[in-house]
C-alpha cells in the first residue's frame, strides 16, 4: 500500500473526478425517471431476483464493504492522471478512505492496484434516449460474471466470418509489372522460357575444357562477357577467361574461380585445388523448364514475385482488380490541421486509413469530409461507385449518429449490426447493392482501428483475392482482463523470446499503445492469464 498521504492524494482526485461524472449523470437520469443505484440493488432484493442490474458507479463512501473488501471504483474514463501516477484502462482503484473506513485490525489490507487493467471492463456508449451524452455502463466486481453482451452483437469470429463471405474477388486485369505490387496473380504465373536460358558462368574465372593443365589463347584474345554470344567452343585442353553471367562456350566442362587458378609465364592454367565436371557452371534449366508453374493463382504479388516474372520473360500480370475505397468522414468536431481548440480535436481516421486500405490491397480514394450533415452522407453513398464506402463515426444511435437511418433510407441490408467486441462494439456491415458495400466505424481511433480488423480486412481480402493467411498465435507474458461477455483487442508488443505483453494506453480513442504495438491481441470473454495463447493479428 502507499503511504496515508499519497492515498489521500489518490482518494481526492478520484473522488472529484467521480462526484463531477456522477452529478451530471444524475441529473439526466432525473429527467428519464431512472432508480439511483441503491434504489435498483434494494429492489432486486426485495424481489428476490438472483441478481441486481448493472449498476452505475458511485463515489467511494465509508459504508459497509461487502465480505470485508474495499469499494472500488469504476472510471467511465480511458486513463486518468492521479497523484503522479495514472489509473489506466477503466481500471478499479480501491480508495484509501474507503478501506480504511470499512476493515477492522484483523482485516488485512487490500493488494494494491494491479499493473495492467486486471479487473472487470468498463465502457462508454451513447445514450439511447436522444440526449447528446455519455452513459457508463459499470460493473462491479458482483455484476461482471452475470454481464451479458448486447442482444443483437454478432460474436466477434462470426463477424469476421461473414465479412469475409460478404463478397468474392473482384474481376482480373492486366497490369505492368512495375504496377502490379500487392494485387494478387488471377492466373497462374507459368514459365515462358526455361530459367536460365542457356548454360552460364556461376563466377569470374576461366572456362576450361578437360583436366589441366590448360593452355590459354594468346595475349588480346577475346574474354567471354554477360551480354556477348557467340563465343568460341574449347577444345579439350583449353582455357578461356570468362565472367559472371556470360554463357559458357560449347565444349566448357567447369568454370575454375579465379581465386583457384595461376597463369604461369608459359601461358599455362594452372589449378591450386581439384576441379570437379559441371563446376561453378549454372545449366539450362536448372531453375525451372518453359511450361512450369512458378505460382498459383491467389499469390500475392511481392517484390520477389515481380523478379521471378521478369525473369521468366513476362512484361506484365493477370491480376485481380484492386477495390476502390471511398473514405466519408464524420463528426462536425475533426479539425484537419492545427492544434486543437475550442472543444476541437485533430482527425486522427483521415491521414491512418488510405495508407491502412492501401496496405490491405485497396486503391483509396482522398477521405471526404462530410461533418454530421444527414443529407451530405446520403447524398455520397448514393453517388458513389466504390466498390466499398468506409464511414467514420455516426454509427450509434445519437441525435447525429446518421449512418443507420441513412442506410435504412437507401434499402441497404445489414450483414453485421454491432459486434460483440471492446473497443468498436458499434461497427456494422452492410451491402448497398450488387457488389457495394459498406463498412461503419466507430469515430474513435483505436474502435475505428478495431473496425478495420474486424470487418472491413476480411471484407478486403475476399474482393482482393488474397487466401487467407496462417492465424499467428503468441503466449502472453502477463495476465490480460477481459471483458465479462465480449472479446477484447488489445495492443501488444513482442518481447523477443516469443512472447507478447500487453501496452498501456489502450482506450478507444487511444493510438499511443497501438502505435507502438506489433499487433492486436484477441483476448476471449473473461480474460487471459499469464502464459495463456492467444491469436494476434498483424499490423500493416
Amino acid at each position: 500500500m502507499k503511504d496515508v498521504d499519497g492515498d489521500s492524494a489518490l482518494d481526492r482526485a478520484t473522488e472529484d473526478a467521480l462526484a463531477l461524472f456522477t452529478n451530471q449523470r444524475r441529473g439526466a437520469r432525473s429527467h428519464a425517471g431512472d432508480r439511483l443505484p441503491d434504489e435498483g440493488a434494494e429492489a432486486a432484493g426485495r424481489s428476490g431476483a438472483g441478481r441486481a442490474e448493472p449498476r452505475h458507479a458511485e463515489p467511494p463512501h465509508a459504508g459497509p464493504a461487502h465480505s470485508g473488501q474495499a469499494s472500488f471504483a469504476y472510471f467511465p474514463f480511458d486513463e486518468i492522471p492521479v497523484g503522479g501516477g495514472v489509473v489506466d484502462g477503466g481500471r478499479a482503484v480501491g480508495t484509501a478512505r474507503a478501506a480504511h473506513a470499512t476493515r477492522g485490525p484483523s482485516v488485512p489490507a487490500p493488494a494494491p492496484a494491479p499493473a495492467y487493467d486486471d479487473l472487470p471492463f468498463t465502457d462508454i456508449d451513447v445514450a439511447q434516449d436522444g440526449k447528446d451524452e455519455k452513459r457508463a455502463r459499470d460493473m462491479t466486481a458482483d455484476d461482471a460474471p452475470h454481464a451479458t453482451r448486447s442482444s443483437h452483437a454478432t460474436p466477434w469470429s462470426t463477424a469476421r466470418a461473414v465479412a469475409a463471405a460478404a463478397a468474392g474477388a473482384l474481376p482480373a486485369e492486366d497490369r505492368a509489372l512495375g504496377d502490379a505490387l500487392g494485387q494478387v496473380l488471377a492466373e497462374p504465373l507459368v514459365a515462358l522460357t526455361d530459367l536460365p536460358s542457356f548454360d552460364t558462368s556461376a563466377m569470374d574465372g576461366w572456362a576450361v575444357s578437360g583436366p589441366g593443365p590448360w593452355k590459354l589463347p594468346p595475349p588480346g584474345a577475346q574474354d567471354v562477357l554477360a551480354g556477348r554470344p557467340g563465343a568460341r567452343p574449347l577444345r579439350d585442353g583449353r582455357a578461356v577467361r570468362i565472367a559472371t553471367g556470360a554463357p559458357v562456350p560449347p565444349g566448357a566442362t567447369a568454370v575454375l574461380r579465379s581465386e583457384h587458378g595461376e597463369v604461369t609465364v608459359q601461358g599455362e592454367l594452372l589449378a591450386s585445388r581439384h576441379v570437379s565436371h559441371g563446376q561453378d557452371i549454372r545449366p539450362r534449366g536448372g531453375e525451372c523448364r518453359q511450361g512450369d508453374e512458378l505460382a498459383p493463382v491467389g499469390t500475392l504479388v511481392t517484390p520477389a514475385l515481380l523478379g521471378l516474372a521478369a525473369a521468366a520473360g513476362y512484361d506484365a500480370l493477370a491480376v485481380v482488380r484492386r477495390p476502390r475505397v471511398d473514405v466519408l468522414v464524420l463528426g462536425d468536431e475533426l479539425l484537419r490541421e492545427g492544434l486543437p481548440e475550442g472543444g476541437l480535436i485533430r482527425d486522427a481516421l483521415g491521414p491512418m486509413l488510405g495508407p491502412w486500405l492501401r496496405a490491405l490491397g485497396a486503391e483509396p480514394g482522398e477521405a471526404l469530409y462530410l461533418g454530421d450533415e444527414g443529407g451530405a452522407l446520403r447524398e455520397a453513398l448514393a453517388a458513389s461507385t466504390a466498390d466499398v464506402v468506409v464511414t467514420t463515426g455516426g454509427t450509434a444511435s445519437g441525435p447525429v449518429d446518421h449512418v443507420h437511418p441513412t442506410l435504412r433510407g437507401l434499402g441497404a441490408e445489414l450483414l453485421v449490426d454491432g459486434v460483440a467486441v471492446r473497443p468498436g462494439h458499434p461497427m456494422l456491415l452492410a451491402r448497398l447493392g450488387p457488389g457495394r458495400h459498406v463498412v461503419g466505424l466507430p469515430g474513435n481511433p483505436l474502435a475505428a482501428v478495431a473496425g478495420l480488423l474486424t470487418l472491413a480486412e476480411p471484407l478486403l481480402r475476399a474482393l482482393t483475392g488474397r487466401a487467407s493467411g496462417a492465424v499467428a498465435r503468441a503466449v502472453l507474458a502477463e495476465a490480460v482482463s477481459g471483458h465479462p461477455a465480449d472479446t477484447r483487442l488489445v495492443p501488444v508488443e513482442y518481447d523477443g523470446v516469443g512472447r507478447v505483453r500487453p501496452l498501456r494506453f489502450h482506450g478507444p480513442a487511444m493510438l499511443r499503445g497501438l502505435a507502438a504495438g506489433d499487433g492486436m491481441a484477441v483476448v476471449p470473454a473473461g480474460g487471459a492469464g499469464r502464459a495463456a495463447e492467444v491469436t494476434v493479428l498483424g499490423l500493416p
